[in-house]
C-alpha cells in the first residue's frame, strides 16, 4: 500500500495549527520512523490518517494507491487496511479479545471466518507474543499491565492483517524483552506481507534496530524539516533536538 500525505495543513476544533503543509511518501513496504519533540504534531498526524473528528484538514490530500481517502471514516480506513497501535490503549469493560477481533475480522471479509479456524490463528499468535491464553476470554485490555497492552495491541496487527500499520509510541513502557517480542512479531509479519508500509512514531532509537527500516524524519513545528538512515536517530538521541547540529534541512526520498 502506497501512502501519499500532499502539504497537509490540520486545524483543532478550535482553529489551532498543529500540522502546517506536511508531506511524507510511504512505498509500498517500506518503514519510515518519525521523530520530534513532544507537541509538534506525531500523534496528531496517526489520528488524522485515521480520520479522526477532533481534526479538520484545511489544506491539502491524503492518497492510498493514488486515491484521496479525506472523505472515508475511520471505519472505512479500517477496512481499506489501516491499523493504529495506541500510545495508550484503552480497556474496554465486557468484550473480550475473541468478540472483538473476530467481528473486526469479519468486517474485512466476505466470508466469515469459522470459530475454529480463528481460535487456531488467536492461539498461535498468543505464542508468539509470549502471552497466556486466559488473554482470549479477558476483556479488552481489563487490568492487563502496560507491557500487556502493547503486546495486545500486535496481536490485534496479527490477526486483522493490515496493509499500513502506525506504531505510536509502541516502545513507551515496554520492558527490553517485550519490545523484542513486539518487533520480532512486526518484522515476521513484514516478511509474509512484503507490501505492507509502516509508520513509526517514537522518541528512541532502539526499537528502530529491530525492524527493516528505510528512512527516518526528524519532524519540527508541524512538518518534516530532516530526512534520512537510521544515523539521523543516533544522532537524535545523543544531540536532542535542540541543538544547533540538529537543525538540517530536508532530504529527498523519492
Amino acid at each position: 500500500m502506497k501512502i501519499e500525505i500532499n502539504n497537509l495543513t490540520v486545524v483543532t476544533k478550535d482553529k489551532k495549527e498543529i500540522l502546517k503543509d506536511f508531506s511524507l511518501t510511504i512505498k509500498a513496504g517500506e518503514v519510515h520512523a518519525l521523530m520530534g519533540p513532544n507537541g509538534t504534531g506525531k500523534s496528531t498526524l496517526s489520528k488524522v490518517l485515521l480520520g479522526s473528528p477532533e481534526y479538520e484538514v484545511v489544506k491539502g490530500d491524503i492518497l492510498v494507491d493514488g486515491k484521496s481517502i479525506l472523505k472515508l471514516s475511520t471505519d472505512e480506513r479500517a477496512k481499506l487496511g489501516f491499523f493504529l497501535s495506541f500510545q495508550s490503549p484503552i480497556s474496554i469493560e465486557g468484550v473480550t479479545n475473541t468478540e472483538f477481533l473476530k467481528t473486526a475480522i469479519n468486517t474485512r471479509r466476505e466470508e466469515a471466518i469459522g470459530l475454529f479456524p480463528f481460535m487456531q490463528e488467536m492461539r498461535q499468535a498468543l505464542k508468539d507474543l509470549h502471552m497466556d491464553e486466559d488473554m482470549m476470554l479477558r476483556s479488552i485490555n481489563q487490568d492487563f499491565s502496560g507491557g500487556e497492552r502493547k503486546k495486545n495491541e500486535i496481536l490485534q496487527m496479527k490477526l486483522l492483517q493490515p496493509s499500513f500499520i502506525i506504531l505510536d509510541e509502541l516502545d513507551s513502557g515496554l520492558d527490553v524483552d517485550s519490545l523484542r517480542i513486539c518487533c520480532e512479531n512486526i518484522a515476521t509479519y513484514l516478511k509474509e506481507h512484503p507490501k505492507t508500509s509502516v509508520l513509526v512514531i517514537t522518541h528512541y532509537p532502539r526499537i528502530l534496530e529491530y525492524l527493516p527500516l528505510n528512512y527516518v524524519h526528524r519532524m519540527q513545528a508541524g512538518r518534516i524539516v530532516e530526512t534520512g538512515d537510521f544515523s539521523l536517530a543516533q544522532k537524535i538521541e545523543k544531540e536532542g533536538y535542540l541543538s544547533e547540529n540538529a537543525i538540517g534541512g530536508v532530504v529527498s526520498h523519492e
